[in-house]
């Protein structure tokens, strides 16, 4: 897309599109080629009342909008991520931005991110579990999930938490930086970009561990360079908070090891059973009352013995029974989660079924 420009200026259309996806609480904006602008609202798509976009139109309106790094990494990548601040309503709006080819055609997702880092009641993420979560001494915390259920808003609820305590220096890493923390007393935070501040993930963390760190957030672990940087920063006495695109807890720690080759998966899971101290499956469902924001359902695993030997040993099969078996160290199985939000008419039985793992636990 040679014709980007490096500026900020925001071609009219798209900021009122954009103004519109945030006053309907939508958490996506979708500009495709051949289709309207269409927002994601409560998990559900919903189109403007548009023309459908042509490929020139949505490229000039695109164009103005890309940091000239980002669109390095477009022209090498055929795809990017950035951030993009835009005053609205006397504030300032954040949106992380894809681009993305299709066709040979650009279009993009604007993910809307609120102003301010949600609080728990809101997200509806128990506190007790977030205080638990945040004040491990050290290890590797995985907040798990698919694409859009929420990983990045409860990590930073997460590090907010600590932030606002006091007396810890916070290292991120993310691609890119999404909410922004704001300073404390006694808190020190920097927040590092990848492809602006840092080349990788790899490389963030490599080098945060000179930076006198006591929390350092990873925001996703993709690659194996990744991952085993993340077992070693928790290996060296820090508490590393990522999260992992998998559907529950069980693929969450399959994946993890899977980013390794077979020669070394054994000694990649000592490690892990060793430096692993949670992991959180989320998963946001349609609620029953259609107007409504959809409702978190969660997966709870914390590595106790049980589970640290099916780690070590490859018995990954297990782990559902284990964490059916320790919920009295506060572990969750998803369809037990599923079953009190139905029991609670938060949820319809059709969602109810479609979402566990066996229609049998929820009666």
């Amino acid at each position: 897309m040679p014709d980007m420009a490096s500026d900020t200026i925001c071609p009219e259309p798209v900021r009122r599109w954009l103004t519109e996806a945030v006053k309907l609480g939508a958490s996506d904006l979708h500009l495709v080629v051949d289709y309207p602008p269409i927002f994601r609202v409560h998990g559900r798509l919903r189109e403007a009342v548009s023309e459908p976009l042509d490929g020139q139109t949505l490229r000039s309106l695109l164009a103005p909008l890309c940091p000239e790094q980002a669109l390095e990494r477009f022209e090498t990548n055929k795809n990017t991520d950035f951030s993009l601040d835009m005053p609205m309503g006397g504030r300032n709006q954040r949106f992380r931005v894809n681009y993305f080819l299709a066709n040979q055609q650009v279009g993009a997702c604007f993910r809307v991110i609120p102003a301010t880092i949600p609080d728990f009641r809101w997200a509806e993420f128990p506190e007790d579990l977030a205080h638990r979560l945040a004040h491990f001494r050290n290890g590797l915390v995985l907040i798990s999930g698919v694409a859009g259920s929420g990983k990045t808003t409860t990590l930073a609820m997460l590090i907010n938490l600590l932030n606002r305590e006091g007396g810890y220096r916070i290292i991120t890493v993310e691609e890119p930086v999404e909410y922004l923390f704001p300073k404390q007393p006694g808190s020190v935070v920097t927040q590092r970009e990848v492809g602006v501040d840092v080349h990788t993930f790899a490389d963030g963390l490599k080098y945060g561990l000179r930076q006198d760190p006591d929390i350092v957030l990873v925001g996703e672990i993709r690659d194996r360079e990744t991952a085993q940087m993340a077992l070693s920063v928790a290996e060296t006495g820090h508490l590393v908070f990522s999260t992992l695109h998998t559907r529950d807890a069980k693929g969450a720690i399959s994946r993890f090891t899977d980013l390794f080759p077979q020669s070394v998966q054994n000694e990649i899971r000592a490690q892990l059973s060793f430096g692993l101290r949670a992991v959180i499956s989320q998963h946001l469902l349609p609620s029953a009352f259609p107007d409504e924001k959809r409702v978190l359902a969660l997966e709870i695993l914390f590595n106790n013995h049980p589970i640290a030997s099916a780690i070590r040993f490859g018995k990954l099969e297990s782990i559902d029974n284990n964490i059916l078996t320790g919920k009295s160290e506060g572990m969750l199985p998803l369809d037990e989660s599923i079953k009190r939000l139905y029991q609670a008419g938060r949820i319809t039985k059709d969602t109810a079924e479609h979402y566990a793992s066996s229609a049998m636990r929820l009666r």
